[in-house]
């Protein structure tokens, strides 16, 4: 008799074990975690403010890869372009808030953009938990061959108003060229695309005189001398463009970079964010992700996210401060 009840003992607890196991690890039934389970249990979705090719979709599926060696499971990136990022951002903003919805997001989203939009329209990162810190993507103003320009002190002998393109309104692209203009007090008009790769269309195509693009999207054309670096905007002169100064070397208090950060909705438990924090900076150890980086001309920020966090506040400051003292509209994009 004792050695029966031993059995149904031991055959009922290898039932429970078996349910328990069911429950935590990766799974097809459910997504996300929490403080009980093991991260992820399921898809992991990570919507992305941009376009297929451009270079947040390009970071957000490396870092995806990332995850997917680390963590296991699968975290499929699904584009949702426009409003400069808000619209994904409102998907993760609106999700569950446990860890089944992440995003790399981009700091002129919630830095930039609420100077240019009505105050409805502003996206806070308030409610968002930034979980790590990935990287920097510097701007670079550029001059068609046609302009003549081949520094910010040829602007002086311009005859006309000089036009100049952008990668959108409430962009960092806007903002670093309406504050060069503006502080180099010179007379000129932005013409905004959706986007770099028709900014540089238009600038290659002689149709405006300069453009402020990420560096990713215009070093191919500096090096092939198609079009003529001016300026960064960084706090350092770039290191995939060592000969071309800042714009505080010439004088010029302009400093603005994009950089991106990972986020979750509110309220995401802490070990779930742990658990993607430490996955990223294993990541960010691997060879081919520094590879990465440098074959996109990205600076890696790969920061707390209490760090992040600093930044944007400090930087949402800084810029509300030189537009207003400049007196730039950036919703009226000039």
């Amino acid at each position: 008799m004792r050695n029966s009840t031993t059995t149904c003992l031991a055959a009922l607890a290898g039932v429970a074990s078996l349910a328990l196991t069911a429950c935590g690890g990766v799974s097809n039934t459910a997504g996300g975690g929490s403080d009980s389970g093991e991260y992820p249990q399921g898809a992991v979705e990570m919507p992305v403010g941009a376009s297929a090719g451009g270079s947040s979709d390009l970071i957000s599926r490396q870092i995806s890869e990332g995850l997917s060696d680390e963590l296991g499971g699968s975290f499929p990136v699904i584009n949702r372009e426009g409003a400069n990022g808000a619209l994904a951002a409102a998907e993760v903003a609106k999700a569950e808030a446990d860890g089944s919805t992440i995003s790399v997001q981009n700091a002129s989203l919630f830095a930039i953009t609420p100077l240019a939009v009505a105050e409805d329209e502003v996206t806070s990162i308030d409610d968002f938990e930034v979980v790590q810190g990935v990287s920097r993507d510097d701007y670079v103003l550029v001059a068609s061959k046609g302009s003549g320009f081949t520094s910010i002190d040829d602007f002086a002998k311009a005859k006309d108003k000089i036009t100049y393109g952008t990668t959108g309104v409430g962009t960092g692209a806007q903002l670093a060229c309406a504050l060069t203009y503006n502080v180099n007090d010179t007379d000129a008009e932005a013409i905004p695309f959706d986007g770099g790769a028709p900014a540089l269309t238009a600038l290659l195509g002689d149709q405006v005189d300069t453009a402020c693009l990420q560096v990713g999207e215009a070093i191919e054309n500096i090096e092939a001398g198609k079009i003529v670096p001016l300026s960064v905007f960084g706090p350092e002169r770039v290191e995939f463009l060592p000969d071309v100064p800042t714009a505080q070397e010439q004088g010029l208090d302009v400093e603005v970079s994009q950089y991106r950060f990972m986020t979750v909705p509110k309220g995401t438990p802490q070990d779930v964010q742990d658990a993607i924090a430490e996955a990223m900076q294993a990541t960010f150890e691997k060879e081919e992700y520094q590879a990465f980086n440098k074959q996109n001309n990205l600076t890696p920020l790969e920061i707390s996210g209490d760090e992040v966090l600093a930044m944007l506040e400090e930087d949402k400051q800084r810029y509300a401060d030189l537009v207003e003292e400049y007196g730039i509209d950036l919703g009226d994009a000039s």
